[in-house]
């Protein structure tokens, strides 16, 4: 099977981690005996300092002709502390998430038997953990109307029905297939949109009579994520709030470093990590390209429809950690110095168990 996919590296460690994850793409077209052709792109600070746009229109144009955009990360320093900069790398991503309506985040959280020691929760509470996260991604106050002046700022949350339905319809679908419970977040409590939220995904949710729904105020979602995170299945939610839970529900699977994600529409769909660009550590050759390695794991299952082929890495970053070897986000006391291993071999040890 023959299938393009561009390759955004972005910035920070994004420019790391994604040539990992394309090794192990190339591995996997070998021997399986697919043909994948890659093509590069720019998006984020590093497009800003070429073209003087965090999305160029160079990148869209390519962005239509592929069959999937497997991505790294937007961001640096230089913005983080200066508001009066109006051009930004964040804008690419949602510009991107926009333009082609990749408006399903998927995140699965999956946490790796080796990994209990990773996190900074107890293993009894993490023991058993699997959850699914549907976040609405182009709607929401990322993407209301905004503005400010010297003295006040505002930036407003919205949501249609009809948005609120395709998400929820996306969890529903993905319940059926796993332990058929949704939990619905929100914050219906103080929020007319919320409210809104709340009654349509309860009317999707008769759709659906064998899925168990049930709604929780996100302030609890929160909480209960580290109280007792087996208690989730398929949660569905806004663009804020999901942003927020799904940075939190990190920790489950130990670090970010692990957690991949799959921003889908009706055609394309783009394939990224969730841990950002990372500064502090960029350059380094310390960051973890599990995250991406698994980003490309999740497109070769929901952009190309390989399963044996998604099993093979899956199987091989698993074995990787059975076998000890560990980054420096997921190490632990008891992990033997000579087995912690920075990016680029990482990747090679994922190649070589594929």
């Amino acid at each position: 099977m023959k299938k393009k996919i561009l390759v955004i590296e972005g910035d920070g460690i994004g420019k790391e981690v994604v040539p990992q994850a394309v090794k192990v793409l190339k591995k996997v077209a070998e021997k399986f005996g697919h043909e994948f052709e890659f093509d590069n792109a720019l998006m984020g600070h590093c497009a800003i300092e070429a073209t003087g746009e965090p999305l160029p229109e160079e990148t869209i144009e390519k962005g239509r002709k592929f069959d999937a955009i497997l991505f790294g990360a937007v961001g640096d320093p230089k913005y983080d502390n200066d508001p009066t900069l109006k051009v930004r790398p964040e804008q690419g991503l949602l510009k991107i998430r926009k333009t082609f309506e990749l408006f399903a985040n998927v995140r699965p959280i999956k946490l790796y038997d080796e990994l209990l020691g990773a996190s900074s929760l107890k293993p009894e509470v993490l023991s058993g953990s699997d959850i699914v996260f549907f976040r609405e991604l182009v709607g929401g106050i990322y993407f209301g109307e905004r503005a400010r002046d010297d003295n006040k700022a505002h930036d407003t949350m919205e949501y249609s029905v009809s948005e609120v339905e395709r998400i929820a319809r996306k969890a529903f679908e993905a319940a059926m297939l796993r332990r058929k419970k949704v939990t619905s977040v929100d914050k219906a409590n103080v929020l007319d949109c919320s409210r809104l939220w709340r009654e349509t995904v309860t009317k999707v949710a008769e759709e659906y009579p064998e899925v168990e729904l049930n709604h929780m105020y996100v302030d609890n979602a929160a909480m209960q994520l580290i109280k007792d995170p087996t208690q989730f299945d398929v949660v569905v939610t806004g663009n804020m709030f999901g942003d927020i839970l799904t940075d939190e529900a990190s920790q489950i699977a130990g670090s970010m470093g692990m957690l991949a994600s799959a921003s889908m529409g009706n055609e394309i769909a783009l394939y990224e990590p969730i841990h950002g660009s990372a500064p502090d550590i960029a350059g380094q050759g310390i960051a973890n390209p599990l995250a991406a390695i698994l980003s490309a794991q999740m497109m070769l299952t929901l952009s190309f429809g390989m399963k044996d082929e998604a099993d093979a890495i899956d199987n091989a970053v698993a074995q990787v950690l059975k076998d000890g070897y560990r980054g420096p986000d997921i190490k632990d006391a008891a992990t033997p110095e000579e087995l912690v291993v920075g990016t680029d071999a990482m990747g090679d040890l994922v190649v070589e168990r594929v």
